[in-house]
């Protein structure tokens, strides 16, 4: 069985390189680089000292 590996942003920003440098790729005509981006996002671990979200003056 494969084992998978979460999409980061690292990967998903050389996807999307890849897919700038040619822009008739199937990467690009399939959506995949805007979903590894999408991916990558919902992956990005939530940081425990983001104090953006609390109103401490």
């Amino acid at each position: 069985m494969a084992r998978s590996t979460p999409m980061d942003h690292e990967s998903a920003d050389r996807i999307s390189a890849a897919a700038d440098r040619d822009p008739s790729s199937p990467t690009v005509t399939s959506g995949f680089d805007e979903r590894a981006q999408e991916a990558a996002g919902r992956n990005e671990a939530e940081d425990p000292y983001d104090y953006d979200d609390y109103d401490i003056e």
